[in-house]
């Protein structure tokens, strides 16, 4: 009996330390960063995520102490799959990163199957943003958003193409895609694309690089991977490609890159004159001055090994959204929990120990309070859209100028361009904010402060087909020269001083229409400018209703010498001018019809009108008199309303008469 009383009491014991150590709080949380060390990005990522950690494990409002554990990956796929087996194995709640969206694509598939959120900071890749992917979440701008900003800004200068230099990985043709897909919206294309390798081989972009100058777009948008060598433009100016008739735009790669550089090496940028580049922005605030003050001084222990940039500030931000929310996961769950994977358990692979990686029970929960938390950190307002990346921030838009890097203006996808940065403009947007576009002048290429035009004449283009007719008279105009096959006339001199106003050269070539026997039928020459046979024409060809229909004409150069030729028997003017258009019929029309409207109406009023009584002559006065005065002005002689009509009929008929005189003179 009292074995059994012992047994029952160590059962209970152990039943109730069981449930106080699962209940318990665990004091310190295993997360994982993946990352290349030896990077532009991770020489800034690894100190401020550094830093980071130590603030959290120092805040006493965060129970929890984070434990991190990096992984090199070294820019590689392969290891970077390795790593993130190896973080898992280990009950990583949250990895951090990767830097490269190629290596995103493939742990995002990990973390799916493990549930353990995949937060980075780095990866810009907009198609990991797709539903495939629900445990990956960002805390740096889509390129989706830089692509944007990057359409507005070729369409703010009014180019139309664009060569894209860019790397053939996920990074790079995805972000070109999203760039296309919002050119198209600007009726704005890309004319040519480079893909180059990666990493970058000078030789390869030497010979893509050298070729493109035979297209006839100027205007180049590099989007690669931050490189501190800048191989693009080293290489461009070694084949003259930095000068004024060229244009270099640059994704937010080059502003990573030139912040990580010391102060001495800023000073030696002079071949990057006139490139304009994206930053993503962040807003200016003291704690963001105080960690800047603060990365001096790790820089001078020695712990920080370059200079900061957006994605350093990105980085530090990432640590403490993970650490804000695993303390709220486990005030709400108080424990973390993993569970073997059903689906890998009857996996038998010699070697491989698959049966290690467990589920993170609490994936679910810790990613929705990812994806509510909303703070401010160093990088601006860390808040989630519904594609799991953060609300844009806007970008910065940079001018190289000579030794000195300028901010022209600010983007934010809300108002486009702008003289004041996004912060400033919130709230306060108008229906008229789209419209008013501004940026500060601007250095291009070569010094000049005048917008390139964007374009030339490509090398390999086709010359213009121009039709001129073969004329056998009024040879002034245009003809052949016999035996010299040389255009000349008039025609063809006003058209190449017309050519000298342009400011690029346009190649053409003059083909004779006609066999220079007999005048060609200017008919058939239009129409076969209509039909693409000749893509213009020179020559006295008249403007005619006809061909106006099919093809469009310049304003005419010439008079057309047309005029009309008529006999003048008297020059000199008289009053009595407006009587030349009777004739002798006329005047005998018009006197017989005063003399029948008298007759008329003498008839129909003499016998109820005294008016039109008394001695024969009186009547004959008023009667002449009424149908007379009909010309000048209304009667005020008292009359019946069927001599009225009369009267009226009349009047219209003088009417037209008058205006026939007007016409006549």
């Amino acid at each position: 009996m009292k074995k059994l009383v012992i047994l029952l009491l160590f059962i209970s014991i152990w039943v109730i330390v069981s449930g106080f150590v699962c209940c318990q709080r665990p004091a310190v949380v295993n997360i994982g960063a993946i990352f290349t060390f030896d990077s532009v990005i991770g020489k800034a990522a690894k100190p401020a995520m550094e830093a980071a950690l130590s603030d959290v494990n120092n805040d006493s409002r965060i129970r929890t102490k984070l434990k991190l554990l990096m992984g090199d990956v070294n820019s590689s796929v392969f290891l970077g799959t390795i790593d993130a087996f190896q973080l898992v194995e280990k009950e990583v709640v949250a990895i951090i990163g990767p830097q490269v969206s190629g290596i995103a694509h493939m742990i995002s598939s990990i973390a799916n199957g493990l549930q353990v959120p995949l937060i980075s900071y780095a990866a810009t890749d907009p198609t990991l943003s797709a539903l495939q992917f629900p445990f990956f979440v960002r805390t740096t701008q889509s390129d989706s958003y830089q692509m944007a900003a990057m359409a507005d800004l070729v369409d703010f200068f009014r180019w139309k193409e664009v060569i894209v230099v860019g790397v053939d990985d996920d990074y790079g043709r995805n972000g070109i895609a999203a760039l296309e897909e919002e050119l198209n919206k600007k009726m704005a294309k890309i004319s040519y694309k480079l893909m180059l390798c990666n990493p970058l081989d000078e030789s390869e972009v030497m010979d893509k690089l050298n070729k493109s100058k035979l297209l006839g777009s100027r205007v180049y948008v590099v989007h690669v991977n931050p490189d501190p060598k800048l191989t693009i433009f080293t290489v461009a100016q070694k084949l003259q490609m930095m000068t004024d008739t060229y244009t270099w735009l640059a994704t937010d790669w080059l502003s990573a890159t030139l912040d990580s550089f010391p102060p001495t090496k800023k000073t030696s940028l002079g071949f990057l004159q006139g490139v304009v580049g994206l930053r993503q922005h962040t807003p200016e605030s003291s704690q963001k001055r105080a960690f800047m003050s603060r990365w001096k001084r790790m820089q001078q222990k020695g712990s920080a090994s370059s200079e900061l940039n957006t994605y350093g500030l990105q980085a530090y931000d990432t640590v403490w959204l993970v650490a804000y929310a695993i303390d709220r996961l486990l005030d709400e769950h108080k424990n973390i929990t993993f569970s073997p994977n059903s689906k890998i358990l009857h996996v038998n692979i010699s070697g491989l120990q698959i049966e290690k990686l467990k589920v993170f029970t609490g994936g679910n929960d810790l990613l929705d309070i990812v994806l509510q938390t909303n703070f401010t950190g160093l990088s601006g307002q860390i808040q989630f859209n519904q594609d799991r990346n953060v609300f844009s921030g806007g970008y910065d838009v940079l001018n190289i100028d000579g030794v000195s890097i300028r901010t022209v203006g600010y983007w934010s996808n809300a108002a486009g361009f702008s003289l004041s940065p996004p912060e400033a403009r919130k709230g306060k947007q108008d229906i008229n904010c789209c419209r008013d576009q501004r940026l500060h002048n601007i250095t291009w290429p070569g010094g000049k402060s005048k917008t390139p035009r964007g374009w030339v004449i490509a090398v390999d283009e086709r010359p213009l087909r121009i039709g001129v007719p073969y004329r056998a008279s009024f040879t002034d105009f245009v003809t052949e020269v016999p035996g010299s096959h040389k255009i000349k006339g008039y025609c063809i001199d006003v058209f190449v001083k017309a050519l000298e106003l342009v400011p690029y050269h346009v190649p053409y070539m003059f083909h004779p229409f006609g066999n220079g026997r007999s005048n060609p039928k200017y008919d058939a020459l239009v129409k076969m400018v209509a039909a693409d046979v000749f893509d213009a024409a020179v020559g006295d060809i008249a403007i005619v209703t006809n061909r106006t229909k099919i093809v469009d004409f310049s304003q005419p150069y010439a008079s057309t010498g047309l005029v009309i030729v008529a006999p003048i028997l008297n020059s000199k003017s008289s009053a009595w001018v407006f009587l030349k258009p009777f004739s002798t019929e006329m005047w005998c029309v018009t006197a017989a019809s005063f003399v029948v409207i008298a007759v008329v109406i003498w008839v129909l009023e003499h016998r109820v009108n005294d008016h039109f009584r008394g001695p024969p002559r009186r009547q004959l006065v008023t009667m002449f008199l009424f149908s007379f005065s009909t010309l000048f002005k209304t009667n005020s002689e008292e009359y019946l309303t069927s001599i009225t009509y009369i009267g009226l009929f009349f009047q219209s008929s003088v009417s037209v008469i008058k205006g026939y005189l007007i016409r006549w003179h």
